[in-house]
């Protein structure tokens, strides 16, 4: 007996993703206090949202317009479940800077997270892009950062965007071009990630 699973509608996906965002976005922000000092990076951090919205996207699988909007979608909820918890916690959070980051980025998440379920040029370039995120700040990590954070969550998230790289490239494309392709784009977005959360953290720091 052959078995198909029905894809859920856009808007319920787009309402799921709404709702568990905000939830895991003041989760990071009571977790900044609990998670070890190991791993606490992850709760402050663009990778560690990054994460999370593309695992939702993924998960959904919508297609490609509609996962672009899951990914600002997502993105925007954490940062107002972040801003939630903090005010709740009598703690003033602006907003602004990263909500506007998150509808610029979150699309370009979500499209990366729905192409990795398909095949050669698609998933090779939805993992350049998730893993120039995580390789770019794993070096934003271990340089601008270094004295202040632990080296263990920076060298984790770095290692984890390269094995993504590495699975989706062996498993999903098998053009050699495409592949050369996907790497030269890793490492063009890690450097446009550092280039840009600098000049971010000096605008809102």
């Amino acid at each position: 007996m052959l078995v198909t699973r029905r894809r859920v509608g856009a808007l319920p996906s787009i309402a799921l993703a709404l709702v568990a965002s905000v939830v895991l976005g003041a989760a990071t922000f009571f977790a900044q206090g609990v998670l070890p000092d190991l791993i606490s990076s992850f709760a402050n951090s663009a990778s560690g949202w990054t994460l999370v919205t593309a695992a939702l996207v993924w998960s959904l699988r919508q297609r490609t317009g509609v996962s672009a909007v899951l990914g600002a979608v997502s993105f925007v909820g954490l940062v107002a479940g972040y801003t939630i918890a903090s005010e709740l916690r009598g703690i003033h959070y602006g907003p602004l800077v990263f909500g506007v980051i998150g509808l610029v980025v979150g699309p370009f998440v979500g499209v990366a997270a729905a192409w990795l379920h398909r095949r050669e040029q698609r998933p090779a370039m939805g993992a350049a892009v998730l893993a120039g995120l995580a390789t770019g700040e794993c070096v934003y990590g271990l340089t601008v950062v270094a004295e202040t954070t632990s080296p263990f969550y920076w060298i984790l998230i770095g290692v984890l965007g390269t094995a993504l790289l590495a699975v989706v490239l062996v498993r999903h494309v098998s053009r050699p071009a495409i592949r050369v392709a996907a790497i030269i784009a890793t490492a063009a977005v890690a450097v446009a990630f550092c280039a840009v959360y600098t000049a971010v953290g000096l605008l809102a720091f």
